[in-house]
């Protein structure tokens, strides 16, 4: 059967989403997707269409369709565009609670019978090399699903706050988490830098509206190829004028426990599905169920000093130092003794950056936190209080080497009417990895940037 040109019009039948069918119990209907599997038993044919929205089991009796419709059914390759009509009635071993009974099929575009992602075992390396191909499967479809919730849930409860969404610059004059991690680009013949965080620039928006809050992505050229780092990642950030550490944590963590009940909430069948579809090597790591596991999650979240967090590393055989900041083994390990998340609070100085304020109690050390999630996930948000004093904050950029030029815009926001500030950054990534139990960020967001990966 040859494709056909849009529009297609099937008369009197509405446009039923997969997401959306139950409402159509009784009536017949059109779904408009894509093959995603089928089988033939005699006179029978089944056939798996997904529309983005979800996947439908669409049966097809040979007594019910011509004979050319039925054998076209019979050659359908994987991932063919089509439409299906019929009758919309209850399946109790369906996923979804519904079949569609198939009495009409139209090709749109017939697919090459060479798809490289077939039902078998892929490695990473080659679904990663085919990842525009990979997404339309029902794990990746159903992470990229929770992502948006997350998402979504975030905006929301920023939103109910009162915090206002501003947008921050992506090329900047300057560092803002270090020097060494920076990409470099020519700016009309100026150096620029991709931004690390939208947080300096939050900081002189926060102090014109309040409470405010930026969401977009940022930048690291780290040298890392660990499973919770990408060089392109999402990343929110409020910031909020008259916030100290611990208004900073009470927002982290009532922002971080919405999620969960959000996601809890709209997103049953996308964790069960992804709990359904992992590899020898993710079930060895014996992560618990993910429903089980967030709806086990408790508040408060413990709240650690570092120099505890370094004692209680210590006696689980770490080498961490005093002065050191927690690497990714010791918050695996750290995150492994606690069945909820972990704020470690007042770091080093020496580990925080220049912006951060001392802790008036102790000045080696930061008012500053880090948010770990359990089960070996490690940093999910990294905040604290601003230095909002000049004075202090100009003897910082001179201690890190930082061209004072580059911040004189930043030091004003200290001579006009300074205030107690803080605020936090949650990477969307490494909270969907935690949420969807995934042993690796790449698979959180539709195309992942990597040290070795710049395509597709």
């Amino acid at each position: 059967m040859s494709s056909v040109t849009l529009p297609i019009r099937l008369p009197d039948l509405p446009v039923a989403l997969v997401s959306d069918v139950a409402r159509f119990e009784g009536q017949r209907v059109q779904v408009r997707g894509w093959l995603y599997n089928r089988r033939s038993k005699g006179k029978l044919h089944f056939l798996q269409v997904r529309d983005g929205s979800g996947l439908i089991q669409a049966v097809m009796f040979k007594g019910d369709v011509d004979e050319a419709t039925f054998e076209c059914a019979d050659h359908l390759t994987q991932e063919t565009s089509i439409i299906v009509s019929g009758l919309v009635r209850k399946d109790e071993r369906s996923v979804i609670g519904f079949e569609l009974a198939c009495d009409g099929l139209t090709v749109v575009s017939a697919a090459h019978a060479d798809y490289p992602i077939s039902p078998k075992e892929h490695g990473v390396a080659f679904l990663m090399d085919h990842r525009h191909l990979w997404l339309r499967s029902r794990r990746q479809a159903s992470i990229l699903r929770v992502r948006a919730r997350i998402i979504k849930s975030i905006r929301d409860f920023l939103d109910g706050q009162g915090y206002l969404l501003v947008d921050t610059p992506i090329f900047t004059p300057a560092a803002c988490e270090g020097t060494s991690t920076l990409f470099e680009t020519d700016y009309h013949g100026q150096k620029a830098f991709l931004s690390q965080s939208g947080q300096l620039y939050n900081e002189a928006t926060a102090a014109a509206l309040g409470r405010v809050y930026t969401f977009g992505p940022t930048f690291r050229a780290e040298k890392s190829k660990t499973r919770r780092h990408l060089t392109e990642f999402w990343m929110v950030e409020p910031e909020a004028a008259f916030m100290d550490l611990d208004g900073v944590m009470d927002l982290a963590e009532t922002m971080v426990w919405t999620i969960v009940q959000d996601v809890l909430r709209d997103c049953g069948q996308e964790l069960d599905t992804i709990d359904s579809i992992r590899s020898e090597a993710e079930e060895d790591r014996q992560l618990k169920p993910r429903r089980e596991a967030l709806s086990s999650l408790q508040r408060p979240f413990v709240r650690l000093h570092h120099a505890d967090a370094v004692k209680q590393l210590r006696a689980l055989g770490s080498d961490i130092s005093d002065g050191d900041d927690l690497g990714g083994d010791d918050e695996t390990i750290l995150t492994q003794q606690y069945d909820r998340p972990i704020f470690v609070t007042k770091y080093p100085a020496e580990v925080k950056a220049f912006y951060m304020k001392r802790d008036p109690l102790d000045v080696l050390r930061t008012l500053s936190c880090d948010l770990l999630a359990p089960e070996g996930y490690g940093e999910i948000i990294g905040g604290g209080q601003r230095e909002d004093d000049y004075d202090t904050l100009l003897a910082a950029i001179h201690k890190h080497e930082l061209p004072e030029s580059a911040f004189d815009w930043y030091l004003d926001l200290r001579k006009y009417g300074s205030v107690p500030h803080g605020g936090f950054g949650l990477g969307v990534e490494r909270t969907v990895a935690w949420i969807c139990g995934l042993p690796h960020v790449r698979e959180t967001i539709p195309f992942a940037r990597l040290m070795d990966r710049l395509k597709p």
